[in-house]
């Protein structure tokens, strides 16, 4: 949930040819709107749907419709063509987000109540769908969680990242990181979660990227904000891979350097504000 004036989940990841968002909890439309424009987005990428990973597609969605509208003593329209941000989903979201958009009508301004009609190009994929956004290749894996969750591997001429979204410990995501420059790894939990709900400890994150030969951890989704909760996980993640491990902060930035590479334009960014609990 949020808290500590920090959003949930949410990462912008730039590259010389793409700018993606990878899911978008609650507050992180607020923060976004801090660094990029919606408009600017190539593509939108959620890897499964509890809110506190997709809450904030609405409130995006009509910032993206905001453009079209034209109100009698309101601000001017930005110029330029309307382009629809790509959203890729998994297969069955399009009923979900009819019921969504339904249950906040704007009776005046009809179209702000469109926004995944004409806001968004919704692509549904199934689990082991790759494709092209700009110069990056983003593939989905599917892992372990209550929910159905993919994680996504990003591949760009500048470098490489995974992002698991939610998962309990499994093999799928040691092969959808394997060799990758930056794995960003939910550590939730300060102990193993051999349960059917899903989620990774630091000491789980930690084995993973040491098993899939990661060029930096970083940890991500925190149960709490507590300076010594915080410091075990890192501490439990650094015992079990021994490579950089960094913690997701408000306004983090991370340039992705390929192995023996200098850094590169590739880049990972959180907006202000915004630590995924």
């Amino acid at each position: 949930m949020p808290a500590d004036e920090q959003p949930s989940s949410g990462y912008l990841v730039e590259t010389a040819g793409a700018r993606l968002l990878l899911d978008c909890g609650p507050g992180t439309a607020v923060a976004l709107s801090a660094v990029a424009p919606p408009t600017s987005l190539d593509a939108v990428v959620i890897t499964h749907f509890p809110s506190d990973h997709c809450y904030d597609l609405l409130p995006i969605g009509k910032t993206l419709l905001n453009g079209l509208i034209e109100v009698q003593g309101g601000p001017p329209r930005p110029g330029g063509e309307f382009r629809p941000v790509p959203l890729y989903v998994s297969s069955g979201a399009r009923e979900l987000f009819t019921t969504w958009a339904a249950l906040f009508p704007v009776t005046t301004l009809p179209l702000l109540d469109r926004a995944f009609e004409v806001a968004f190009d919704v692509r549904e994929c199934t689990p082991g769908t790759s494709f092209q956004v700009g110069d990056c290749t983003v593939t989905l894996r599917e892992l372990r969680h209550v929910l159905p969750n993919c994680g996504l591997r990003v591949e760009a001429p500048s470098g490489s990242l995974a992002y698991n979204g939610d998962t309990g410990v499994t093999p799928a995501l040691t092969e959808l990181a394997a060799g990758v420059d930056v794995l960003v790894a939910e550590a939730t939990l300060a102990e193993s979660d051999h349960s059917d709900h899903g989620h990774l400890s630091g000491t789980d994150a930690g084995r993973t990227a040491q098993a899939a030969g990661v060029g930096e951890l970083v940890l991500t989704h925190f149960a709490s904000g507590d300076p010594e909760w915080l410091a075990h996980l890192a501490k439990t993640a650094e015992s079990e891979f021994p490579g950089p491990v960094r913690q997701a902060a408000p306004g983090l930035r991370i340039a992705v350097r390929p192995a023996g590479q200098p850094r590169t334009r590739a880049a990972l960014s959180v907006p202000p504000a915004m630590l995924p609990p």
